[in-house]
């Protein structure tokens, strides 16, 4: 896999839907090193994040190691567990006691808030203002406010793309074999008139590929992701409501089930768990996807053949964006100053951080000016997920990346309006029971709905009837009142 297609990762982790086994694991634990550490009796950092396991892990951490020894007396042991292994064994090795330092963590991936809130992370707000302040200079402010867990921060967040936004992707080869014109593109029902023209030219083509995880925008901030409860973006009364309930949700429903009818949609879209096959082929027109700058290269590079989007939504920050990729400190770390003292580092030194994400030069990748690198064969001992691993603007640019390619991040960043709940994380501590039989139900309709394959006016009322009976009403009223209570201490 290239560095380009690594980096895809950043847009794609937001949306994963990560299925979860369960596996044994062990590590080391330092107890024979002094707190202080220094260069000469170094104290050892545990350290466990997400991916696939890598051949050349501990080569490199041999390397990293020397580095961070010198620099602020400490090694690093990396253990990587698998995308869909990492949150239960984490989980099992967090409430037994695994010696650790540094975990990641995420919204979509051993759960940030859930687990802060349980005691498996130490607070670092004291840390960061003591061995973290090149954290706090690097990072735009909305990535620690945001990820804030009743009123303090437990982990560091990744400074990459801050804000969400959706754009419709187009298959490019489509577009110029036919002539077709983007300009008017932006809301679903703009393109109606492109998706004709594939359905009748290119029958072995989706026209619109969607699978079983897709939902239409809509200008709402849900209180739980994928959850019906939601709260306008631009409305200042931070009224929860819930979202089949509300005419933009009713009409992309509507448009999505005539497109459906229309066969612009696949026929199984309810039940497809990926388009991974379809996109390698090129066999479809459009689809939607979360941006960052620069993303139309990245889904080009991925998948052989040029890509290229309009705008769907707006850039939003929302909870789940700022928490898409942090590191924390666990609670029973014995080094917790230290700990800070490496992710301050990595997060601020490129040596350290190219090292961590690319591995040793001249053996996994080779530099071809100051900041920018290609790779080498090895690089395949060492592929690393560059999104979870820290501060992803220090990383360097592939060959084809434009000089400019960070500062328009940073751009981006600032163009990120936030949204109306961000930094509000809701308690479902009175509502556990609640919570699991929505789910079952919205497990029941969500899918089918979404992607257009059932009639909206006929399927949300039955939907509607199954979620009041689960208890839906009770938990909004909690949301509600927390939702209040939030606004009322934060002065909104």
């Amino acid at each position: 896999m290239s560095k380009m297609k690594k980096r895809l990762a950043t847009t794609l982790g937001l949306t994963l839907a990560v299925s979860l086994t369960l596996s044994a694991c062990g590590s080391k634990d330092a107890t024979d090193t002094k707190s202080t550490g220094t260069p000469n009796k170094p104290v050892e950092l545990i350290w466990y994040t997400i991916g696939t396991p890598q051949k050349d892990v501990n080569r490199v951490m041999t390397e990293v190691s020397k580095y961070t020894a010198e620099k602020i007396g400490v090694t690093v042991k990396m253990n990587m567990l698998d995308w869909g292994d990492y949150a239960q064994k984490m989980q099992v090795m967090t409430a037994s006691g695994t010696p650790m330092d540094i975990m990641f963590t995420s919204s979509w991936a051993f759960d940030y808030v859930q687990n802060a809130r349980k005691g498996a992370f130490a607070p670092i707000d004291e840390l960061l203002q003591k061995n973290g302040q090149g954290i706090v200079k690097a990072l735009d402010p909305a990535f620690l406010s945001g990820s804030k867990v009743d009123g303090h921060n437990y982990g560091v967040p990744a400074n990459k793309e801050l804000p969400a936004q959706d754009v419709w992707r187009f298959n490019k080869n489509l577009v110029d074999k036919y002539n077709l014109s983007l300009d008017k593109v932006n809301t679903l029902e703009s393109v109606e008139p492109l998706l004709k023209t594939i359905k009748e030219k290119e029958p072995n083509v989706y026209p619109f590929a969607v699978d079983k995880t897709f939902m239409p925008y809509v200008p709402y901030d849900y209180v739980i992701e994928k959850m019906p409860m939601a709260v306008k973006l631009e409305n200042t009364d931070y009224k929860v409501v819930n979202i089949l309930d509300t005419p933009e949700m009713k009409q992309a429903l509507k448009t999505m089930n005539n497109y459906y009818k229309a066969g612009y949609i696949p026929t199984e879209a309810a039940t497809l768990s990926s388009l991974n096959d379809v996109q390698v082929t090129g066999k479809w027109f459009m689809d939607k996807a979360t941006n960052q700058p620069f993303a139309d290269n990245l889904w080009s590079a991925s998948y052989g053949y040029p890509v290229v989007s309009k705008q769907a939504s707006p850039a939003m920050i929302y909870n789940w964006s700022v928490m898409g990729s942090m590191q924390a400190i666990s609670a029973n770390s014995k080094y917790p100053e230290k700990a800070m003292e490496f992710l301050n580092l990595l997060n601020t030194d490129p040596v350290l951080r190219n090292m961590v994400d690319s591995g040793i030069e001249g053996v996994h990748y080779k530099k071809i000016g100051e900041d920018k690198m290609e790779n080498l064969p090895d690089s395949k001992n060492y592929d690393m997920p560059t999104f979870s691993l820290g501060n992803v603007l220090l990383t360097y640019k592939d060959p084809k990346d434009p000089d400019n390619k960070w500062d328009e991040f940073k751009k981006f960043n600032d163009t990120g309006i936030p949204s109306p709940l961000l930094g509000f994380n809701f308690d479902p501590t009175k509502v556990t029971a609640e919570i699991a039989a929505v789910q079952n139900v919205k497990e029941e309709f969500w899918a089918t709905l979404m992607t257009g394959t059932v009639d909206p006016d006929k399927f949300i009322p039955l939907a509607n009837e199954k979620f009041k009976a689960a208890g839906l009403d009770k938990i909004m009223a909690e949301a509600q009142s927390q939702i209040d209570a939030w606004k009322t201490a934060n002065k909104k």
